[in-house]
């Protein structure tokens, strides 16, 4: 079992940046790959980053590459976002999860763990 939690959304200007953290429990964490995806109000659920269990394999949707960073610390159990350059259409609620294989990050239907999202507002 892993549970997941996000933290460190919240309310940013355009060009601004934030740092999400999704806090891992349950000690196969680090067999994990990882991933998030975020949700607009009225839209799916989309892709955003994932990255592979040791963490030396990463890729991200278009829509942020350049912008997005995805990493993680496996002696803390924390995966994390970094969002920089962010725009108004990146409001939304991100989300982590855990995903049996790395290739199949970008799939939400792949994904064993989910956490319950953190809100995150750009303004213009």
């Amino acid at each position: 079992q892993v549970q997941l939690v996000e933290s460190g959304g919240g309310l940013v200007q355009a060009g601004g940046s934030l740092r999400l953290s999704c806090a891992a429990s349950g000690r196969t964490f680090s067999n994990y790959p990882m991933g998030w995806f975020r949700q607009a109000p009225g839209k799916e659920r989309e892709f955003v980053a994932g990255i592979s269990w040791s963490g030396s394999d990463t890729y991200y949707a278009d829509s942020v590459k350049g912008r997005f960073t995805i990493s993680r610390d496996n002696a803390k159990n924390l995966v994390y976002l970094q969002m920089n350059g962010l725009k108004p259409e990146d409001t939304a609620v991100y989300y982590c999860g855990a995903v049996r294989v790395f290739r199949a990050a970008h799939n939400q239907n792949e994904y064993n763990y989910w956490g319950q999202g953190t809100q995150v507002t750009v303004s213009t």
